[in-house]
């Protein structure tokens, strides 16, 4: 897989870089095409804020159920890019892009409808002094109908919503309190309790907040196993050079952002 600088913007094909900043995303060579519509297309998409640019320009062509990696230095806007992408911040007018065949910002409200966001703080955290079941059962109860009781699950009801997330690892139990999870099955607990909504694509920003090695490897499999039921992934982090040591045969495509400017700037 060959890595790249974005200095200007660039056109990414599979981690391939395919043209120069003003070429357009469909001036890629021949047998790069396909008729697969992408799951997100991007040209020239960037977002500004009071103090100057968040993040970009970037082009982005990620195929559908593939695991994708962002990197960036810290104020590079990694984690306002994934909130974009999943309908929930607004970018700069004449930034072009395309999530699940959904126009943004038009079309807004039904890529949030199909997506999901983990890791980003205030956004999806867990309250650490109750149950895994009553957090299972709170999440639950908002996507149901209004009319339907939901009962707090049990270890059977829990281990059927972890198992696809934690594989042959134990699964948390109902009567569990979330702060006895360690940061690892805290992290696939969020990611579990994010595909009841069915999301056909699911962003986690800051993977780096795993400080031990083996928990960063042990959701890289997960996310890795994920992707095989079709569901397309993007993950942010500060660099990519532990997923050469995963031992995959394909690694995710990797898009690297800008560094930010040397002087300040207000960065997310």
């Amino acid at each position: 897989m060959d890595l790249f600088v974005m200095t200007g913007q660039f056109n990414y094909i599979g981690g391939v870089e395919r043209g120069s900043a003003v070429n357009t995303l469909t001036q890629v060579a021949p047998e790069a095409t396909t008729t697969t519509e992408l799951a997100i297309e991007a040209t020239a998409l960037q977002l500004d804020g009071r103090r100057g640019r968040i993040f970009g320009p970037v082009d982005l062509a990620i195929e559908p159920g593939t695991l994708n990696l962002i990197t960036g230095r810290a104020g590079s806007g990694k984690t306002s890019l994934l909130l974009t992408l999943v309908g929930r911040m607004k970018p700069n007018r004449g930034s072009k892009l395309t999530v699940l065949g959904r126009r943004l910002p038009a079309r807004a409200a039904g890529v949030q409808h199909r997506s999901a966001a983990v890791g980003i703080h205030g956004l999806d955290d867990l309250d650490e002094e109750v149950t895994i079941g009553a957090t299972v059962r709170e999440r639950e109860a908002w996507l149901a109908p209004w009319y339907k009781i939901v009962r707090t699950p049990d270890d059977r009801r829990i281990a059927e919503i972890c198992a696809p997330v934690f594989g042959d690892t134990p699964t948390p139990r109902a009567k569990q309190f979330v702060h006895e999870l360690d940061e690892a099955d805290n992290l696939l607990l969020r990611i579990a309790l994010a595909l009841l909504s069915e999301p056909e694509l699911l962003v986690i920003d800051d993977i780096d907040a795993l400080h031990d090695t083996d928990s960063r490897r042990r959701v890289w499999e997960a996310l890795h196993g994920l992707t095989d039921s079709g569901l397309t992934i993007l993950v942010s982090a500060a660099g990519a050079g532990e997923l050469s040591r995963l031992g995959w045969a394909v690694l995710p495509t990797h898009v690297r952002l800008p560094d930010p400017p040397t002087h300040p700037r207000a960065r997310r």
